[in-house]
């Protein structure tokens, strides 16, 4: 009897022990966030992708030591496609600052243009993974679990279509007119892409939001701002690093970004919800709830 409790007392324990990624993802980020801030000249190029894979790795860890499962540990495989996706996705918002010019890179001036992609789109990968793990960690918050039902938004036709048509617009008037809208560069792809979700039956959070769900975007929310306070801080003290150059909030930075400016990384994690459903679209992989 007293055997049986003890394996039942360790099997209900083990869930909360980081495992051995998460430690290895704290190791990485504790050697290079010292050197990233640390060594003088040119450094940030090869040590900010380790430093954020070992965030992606420890919170991966924090995930599953909270939640007994995680992206990593549900799917070896399609956490490494995670990596894959996210670059091309980032170079599609790169693309679009081409035209707005809201952050510019101090140092890329010290690369060939070859050896300066292949460092940026290196770095680029871990962008989804960073938010998405960040999110399955803002998944296990009581407060999250917790909220009741709010507003309600349909995926009817025409609620969809207003979508589709409201994005192309966005879209259209951020081209037009950069300095005046660039804020739709953070909202417009959503409003695109989250109705072909709905219209090819891929995943959504319109699934949710049509019965007053808001606990998945909430989760995105958190995730991204927790993903947000990392990136900003990091760049801090990095070379090469980007600054901004954003029209009308240019003031109460907290570290390179305006205050105002973070707010655009709400919209941009459902951005990024919507083209991880649209390209590889898994409905049992990525867990917000």
């Amino acid at each position: 009897m007293e055997r049986n409790e003890s394996r039942q007392i360790t099997a209900l324990r083990l869930p909360a022990l980081l495992p051995l990624h998460g430690w290895l993802g704290l190791a990485l980020v504790l050697i290079f966030w010292a050197v990233n801030w640390g060594l003088p000249g040119v450094r940030t190029h090869w040590a900010f992708f380790p430093l954020w894979l070992g965030y992606c790795l420890f919170v991966d860890g924090l995930t599953f030591a909270r939640r007994g499962t995680s992206l990593l540990t549900r799917s070896p495989r399609r956490y490494l496609l995670l990596f894959l996706l996210s670059a091309p996705c980032w170079w599609l918002f790169e693309l679009l600052n081409a035209r707005l010019q809201n952050w510019i890179y101090l140092g890329a001036d010290g690369f060939n243009p070859l050896a300066y992609r292949f460092w940026e789109t290196l770095s680029f990968t871990t962008v989804i993974p960073a938010v998405f793990g960040s999110a399955e960690l803002a998944a296990s918050f009581g407060f999250i679990r917790r909220l009741g039902r709010g507003l309600v938004i349909r995926r009817d036709r025409r609620t969809t279509l207003a979508f589709f048509i409201a994005g192309w617009v966005m879209l259209a008037l951020m081209l037009a007119w950069p300095r005046l809208f660039f804020p739709f560069v953070w909202i417009s792809v959503y409003f695109i892409l989250e109705p072909i979700n709905v219209w090819l039956g891929r995943l959504n959070l319109a699934e949710h939001t049509e019965h007053g769900d808001w606990r998945p975007v909430l989760t995105l929310w958190v995730g991204v701002l927790i993903t947000a306070f990392f990136w900003e801080m990091w760049n801090y003290f990095s070379y090469p690093k980007w600054i901004y150059a954003v029209p009308g909030v240019d003031f109460w930075h907290i570290f390179e970004m305006p205050l105002l400016g973070y707010g655009g990384y709400l919209p941009f994690a459902l951005e990024l919800h919507a083209l991880y459903a649209l390209v590889l679209g898994w409905r049992n992989h990525l867990k917000l709830l």
